[in-house]
C-alpha cells in the first residue's frame, strides 16, 4: 500500500477516533431516540427541555418496565392535559405518567399533539399486553427478562450502527477530500512563493500553515458530517480544556514551539547547528520536530520543544568561521623564525581567507615545551573548515621541516606495561628477597 495511503488512512482514522472518545457530549440535540420495550419498538422521542432523547427514553422504558412487574394492576392509557401547558397532552396508566407529548414531538412526526398522544397511547397498550402475556409464569417471565436484554442491545446496535456507519463514511470521504485538498494547496505554495520568496524557511512556514489551516477547516466539515454542532463542539472542547491541556501537554509544547522557531528563525533551512550533543545540518522544520542530518548520515529529530529550550550553537550562521590549530615547539627552536614560517604556511593554504589576518601567538610555556597557536579563517561550512583545518596542519609540519625547525622530541618516555598488577606484584616479591638475602 502506498504510504501517502496509509497516512491519509491514519489520520482518518484518528480523525474519527477524536470524535469518538472525545466529543461524545456535542452530538446535535435533534436526534430521536426509539422506545424499547422487550426489545421491541414501541415509538420514538426526541428532546424535551434540558432531557435529552438518550434519557427520556431511558425513563419511559423504566416506567412500563416498573408496570409489568405487577401485570394485574396494568389499566388502558388515558390521555389527560398537562397543568402546565394545556397544549401539552400526558399518557397515564393507573395514574402513572408514561410519557408527556409535546407541540415539539408533534412537529418532528408532522401531526397534531391529539394524533401522536392517540398514537402512542395505542402503541404502549398493545406492547405492554404483549409483555404482560409472557410474564404470566415466572418461568416465562424469567425467559422473558433475558430475551427482552438481548433484543434491546441488538436492536439498539443496529439502531447505532444505521446511524453512524453512514455519519462515519461521510466523515473519512471528507477527511480524504480536504487531504487532498492540503497537499495539492502545500504544493501550490511551493511553486508559487519559490519564486517569490528565496527564504526557504519563510517559505515552509508559508506552507505549513496553509497545509494546517486546511487540515482544520476539514476537521470542523468532518465534525459536521459526522452528526456534531460546531457550537456544542466548542463548548465541549471548553469544558475538557484541562483535562487535554494534561493529556497534550508535550504535543501542544512541540506544536507551539514549532510555531515561534518559525517566525522567530534562530536558524534557517541548511544551517548547521548543534542542539545539546546533536550536531547537524537542517533539513526540515515541521511543528512537531526540527529534522537534523548529522555528519555521519544519520537523521535526528528533535522535538521543537527541546530546540527552542536549549542552548543553539548555529556554525552557519556567519559565512566565515575562525579555526585555530595548536603545536608544541621546544626551548632551544627559533621562536620567531618558527613564527614567520607557520604564517606563511598556514596563509598559502587553500581555503584559508586573507581578511581577517592570520594571527600566531604563545598559547602556553610548558614544563619541556612551548606551545603555539595559529589562527585563521576560513568557510563556516563544517566539510569546508575540517578540511581547511587538515591542510593547514600538513602544510605547517611541512614548512617546518623544510626550514630545518625541529618539534619536540622528549628524551624521557613514560611506558606503562599491560598488565599493571602482575608487574607490581613481581616487584614486590624481588624487594622482599633481596632483604632477605640482607
Amino acid at each position: 500500500m502506498n504510504i501517502r495511503l496509509k497516512q491519509l488512512l491514519l489520520r482518518s482514522i484518528a480523525t474519527v477516533l477524536a470524535i469518538l472518545l472525545f466529543l461524545p457530549a456535542a452530538v446535535a440535540q435533534t436526534e430521536q431516540v426509539t422506545v424499547r420495550l422487550d426489545g421491541r419498538a414501541v415509538f420514538r422521542v426526541g428532546v424535551v427541555g434540558e432531557l435529552d432523547a438518550t434519557a427520556r427514553a431511558q425513563q419511559i422504558e423504566r416506567r412500563m418496565n416498573r408496570l409489568l412487574e405487577n401485570p394485574d394492576a396494568i389499566a388502558p392509557p388515558r390521555i389527560e392535559p398537562t397543568n402546565a401547558n394545556n397544549t401539552d397532552r400526558v399518557i397515564t396508566i393507573a395514574g402513572v405518567p408514561i410519557v408527556t407529548v409535546t407541540e415539539a414531538d408533534a412537529q418532528d412526526n408532522l401531526t397534531t399533539v391529539n394524533v401522536l398522544a392517540t398514537q402512542w397511547s395505542q402503541a404502549i397498550d398493545t406492547n405492554l399486553e404483549r409483555a404482560s402475556g409472557r410474564r404470566l409464569s415466572p418461568g416465562g417471565r424469567f425467559i422473558a427478562e433475558v430475551q427482552a436484554s438481548i433484543e434491546t442491545a441488538f436492536g439498539r446496535l443496529i439502531e447505532s450502527a444505521i446511524v453512524i456507519i453512514p455519519r462515519a463514511l461521510a466523515a473519512l470521504l471528507v477527511t480524504g477530500l480536504f487531504w487532498a485538498i492540503a497537499t495539492f494547496v502545500r504544493w501550490l505554495m511551493r511553486i508559487i512563493f519559490r519564486h517569490i520568496v528565496e527564504d526557504l524557511t519563510v517559505e515552509n512556514l508559508i506552507k505549513q500553515v496553509a497545509y494546517y489551516a486546511v487540515w482544520i477547516l476539514g476537521l470542523i466539515v468532518a465534525l459536521d458530517a459526522f452528526g456534531f454542532d460546531p457550537q456544542a463542539v466548542a463548548t465541549g472542547l471548553g469544558l475538557t480544556s484541562l483535562a487535554l491541556g494534561f493529556a497534550l501537554k508535550d504535543i501542544l509544547s512541540n506544536f507551539i514551539s514549532g510555531l515561534l522557531i518559525l517566525v522567530l528563525r534562530p536558524f534557517e533551512l541548511g544551517d548547521q547547528i548543534i542542539v545539546g550533543e546533536t550536531e547537524g545540518n537542517v533539513e526540515r522544520i515541521d511543528l512537531r520536530a526540527t529534522q537534523l542530518r548529522t555528519y555521519d548520515g544519520r537523521v535526528v529529530l528533535v522535538p521543537n520543544a527541546e530546540v527552542f529550550t536549549s542552548r543553539i550553537i548555529n556554525n552557519t550562521a556567519a559565512p566565515i568561521r575562525r579555526g585555530s590549530v595548536a603545536l608544541f615547539m621546544g626551548y632551544d627552536s627559533d621562536l620567531p623564525q618558527a613564527i614567520d614560517v607557520i604564517q606563511k604556511a598556514a596563509q598559502a593554504t587553500d581555503g584559508v581567507l586573507e581578511e581577517p589576518a592570520i594571527s600566531i601567538r604563545v598559547q602556553e610555556l610548558g614544563q619541556d615545551d612551548i606551545v603555539i597557536e595559529a589562527r585563521f579563517w576560513t568557510d563556516s561550512r563544517r566539510s569546508d573548515f575540517v578540511a581547511t583545518t587538515s591542510q593547514v596542519r600538513q602544510a605547517i609540519v611541512a614548512a617546518l621541516k623544510e626550514a630545518e625547525i625541529g618539534l619536540p622530541d622528549p628524551d624521557i618516555r613514560m611506558l606503562i606495561p599491560r598488565q599493571l598488577d602482575q608487574w607490581q606484584a613481581a616487584l614486590k616479591t624481588m624487594n622482599s628477597n633481596v632483604h632477605c638475602d640482607d
